[in-house]
């Protein structure tokens, strides 16, 4: 066979490889779908990713040892593990590529590891040692004292933090733009992940799933905390638009302040005015209805906040975070940083005499 038989001998089986892997029953469903959960409702308390899901494809493709850390990894920081395995898998074939780049040096566009970290998104080396100051998602997944790209449990953790931080687990779709800019990266990610789980289907953080708004709601303190969290959730999936106030969209100070006006009250429209509008909260101590202030964007401070959002249970908050952070949607609070503090409108006096006056105190 000549030396060009044999490479397109090459390239059509690792075409209709790649098209097995990808493609397969999942088709039936369309790509909106990616975010269904598939079945019924999941425990709408428990915040953690399951991963239990785990297909035959899965068990035969993925190595034992990058199952185990993408199990982990994904468990404890939220993102679903079968997307953090698609990424390795698109990237590396989980670490089993010789290409350069892989187990040492870099590829040509910079790239290393088995998740291929840029090395300045890393921190600026390959391994760095964790007590080191470093801006990166260099990470130290086996607790040995250094971040090194190229090994498995350190790569995968990093993975992990950066499809966390750019919107993983609720909007899939940014998160992994973010990792690489290119739709067609972005749907053979997501394809690959639905073959790794059993129903085919990717799963969202229980308070991410429309099933839970009722546990959600009945779980606030008052009625008028409740009408207030109808409003709010329902926005979810609407885009940032700054300065909006609905109903095609909204910043982070206009869904708080059109969901109060929904409930018959009036606070005030800006970020900047909500933060000394409301009495101080106590963190551990907020609920659903207080809004929580943190110290990000132009101009703000640690005593001027520039971003809100508002608490609708223990940890999650919903908010309309930027233009390029996605959709309005139920995020965790308490792991960003720059928390400023809570306060609770509610308590302010002008909002008394309004809920007196609409016989609701």
């Amino acid at each position: 066979m000549s030396s060009r038989a044999r490479i397109a001998l090459m390239v059509g089986l690792a075409g209709v490889l790649l098209v097995t892997l990808v493609m397969a029953p999942m088709l039936m469903s369309t790509f909106p779908s990616f975010l269904g959960a598939g079945g019924g409702a999941q425990d709408c308390n428990d915040d953690t990713m399951q991963v239990t899901n785990v297909s035959n494809t899965a068990q035969s493709d993925i190595p034992a040892e990058y199952l185990e850390l993408y199990k982990k990894w994904g468990k404890k920081t939220g993102v679903q593990w079968t997307v953090l395995a698609a990424v390795g898998k698109r990237e590396t074939d989980h670490g089993r590529s010789n290409l350069p780049g892989v187990k040492s040096g870099t590829n040509y566009a910079g790239a290393a590891g088995p998740m291929q970290f840029l090395i300045s998104t890393w921190g600026g080396q390959s391994k760095i040692k964790v007590s080191s100051k470093f801006n990166g998602y260099a990470s130290d997944g086996d607790e040995d004292g250094w971040a090194d790209v190229y090994n498995p449990a350190d790569a995968i953790l990093g993975a992990a933090k950066m499809l966390k931080r750019n919107g993983a687990p609720g909007d899939l779709t940014r998160a992994l733009f973010v990792y690489n800019h290119a739709m067609w990266y972005v749907e053979q990610v997501l394809q690959i992940a639905r073959r790794y789980a059993t129903d085919g289907t990717l799963e969202v953080p229980p308070e991410d799933d429309p099933q839970c708004d009722p546990p959600l709601v009945d779980a606030a303190p008052t009625d008028i905390v409740k009408k207030i969290m109808e409003y709010a959730l329902a926005q979810r999936g609407k885009p940032y638009i700054w300065g909006g106030t609905g109903p095609h969209g909204y910043d982070c100070s206009g869904i708080i302040y059109m969901a109060y006006r929904a409930a018959g009250l009036s606070i005030p429209r800006t970020t900047f005015g909500q933060w000394p509008f409301g009495a101080k909260v106590a963190r551990g101590s907020e609920q659903a209805g207080d809004l929580v202030f943190f110290n990000a964007g132009p101009g703000t401070s640690a005593n001027n906040p520039g971003h809100v959002g508002m608490v609708v249970s223990p940890g999650k908050m919903i908010e309309a975070r930027c233009t390029l952070c996605g959709p309005i949607k139920i995020s965790t609070y308490r792991d960003r940083p720059n928390i400023v503090g809570y306060t609770r409108p509610l308590e302010n006096p002008t909002v008394i005499e309004q809920l007196k006056r609409l016989g609701l105190t």
